[in-house]
């Protein structure tokens, strides 16, 4: 197998990895779903890094989004919580909060756009 047909026979694998049942992105349990972007938005970065969301769903509505580890840098992170960014969505349904135009934190600007497109992704994969 020449260097071609060999990075065409891994790159195929990727992809079917990518789609197999083992990714727990979107988990459901009784009634509630649950979002992880950490694998959905993974060229999603803030000013220092990854900031993924995870995002809590119940009835079609958006219940809670929580920061989870990341490599934002800390103050960024502090302003953008304490801004109230993270329960922007709190409450809406699903369609609706898709289509939010949210405003970033000033002072804490690629932290708050990185969070908004990982809540987006994950709303995208819940529907």
């Amino acid at each position: 197998m020449n260097k071609k047909n060999c990075l065409m026979a891994v790159l195929a694998a990727m992809m079917m990895m990518s789609f197999m049942p083992g990714d727990k992105a979107v988990t459901k349990k009784g009634g509630v779903t649950t979002i992880n972007t950490t694998t959905l938005a993974q060229k999603v970065e803030g000013y220092n890094g990854a900031t993924p969301v995870m995002i809590t769903i119940k009835k079609g509505r958006v219940e809670k989004v929580e920061a989870l580890q990341n490599e934002e840098t800390p103050r960024y992170m502090a302003k953008v919580k304490k801004a109230g960014l993270l329960e922007r969505w709190n409450g809406k349904k699903v369609k609706d909060a898709i289509k939010m135009d949210v405003d970033v934190v000033t002072g804490a600007t690629y932290s708050s756009k990185a969070i908004i497109e990982n809540v987006r992704a994950g709303l995208k994969a819940y529907k």
